[in-house]
């Protein structure tokens, strides 16, 4: 499992548990399914994988479309989260919805779907990479997102600090356990990605 942009880099299935067999895991933004395969078939777990891009979930269902615990579903991630009663035992986002949707919407949206002590990890581009100065405030940045057909899809991206991302996580019934910076050599010595932990209260 790939939390950075990086392969090899950084942990893997650990984040979400210690054990995930049997497991209900539900992943936010999952582009062509690599993470959400590997959890169903390396880790046991259930997988529900959503992408708001049909030509994502196209490409996931038909390298994963066979395995039996996991399903990919296209849609809005809040959509999907406020649509069901469904609980999980843990979310997670790769470069996902986390981060291109308002976390002041989307958040408390995830909150409803875990029970106390359930993990929510995530992972984003980091505020700073490339060089960049951290935003003052809650707003957006403009960004654009690569499409598997080359396509650049224009998206607001909110890139926080730890920091911030912990005040967000707290309005919504989380506690931060921890956050991590990755760094890629091959871009220079600024870190690309951060890995943020959370639990339900």
């Amino acid at each position: 499992m790939e939390w950075t942009t990086r392969p090899g880099q950084g942990p893997g299935a650990e984040v979400l548990g210690p054990d995930l067999r049997g497991k209900k895991v539900l992943e936010l933004g999952c582009g062509p399914g690599h993470n959400a395969a590997y959890l169903a078939t390396c880790q046991g777990a259930h997988v529900t994988a959503v992408d708001l891009v049909g030509l994502q979930i196209r490409r996931a269902r038909s390298h994963y479309g066979r395995l039996k615990n996991l399903t990919f579903v296209a849609g809005h991630a809040l959509h999907t989260l406020y649509g069901s009663d469904e609980r999980f035992d843990a979310i997670y986002s790769v470069f996902g919805a986390v981060g291109l949707i308002a976390p002041e919407l989307l958040l408390p949206a995830i909150a409803q779907r875990l029970p106390p002590g359930r993990v929510l990890a995530f992972s984003v581009p980091h505020p700073q990479r490339g060089g960049r100065s951290q935003s003052g405030d809650d707003r957006p940045r403009r960004d654009h997102v690569t499409l598997p057909d080359r396509t650049k899809l224009p998206v607001a991206r909110w890139e926080f600090v730890t920091d911030r991302w912990e005040r967000h996580l707290n309005r919504a019934d989380f506690r931060l356990t921890s956050a991590q910076e990755f760094h890629d050599p091959r871009t220079g010595h600024w870190p690309t990605t951060l890995l943020i932990r959370a639990r339900k209260r």
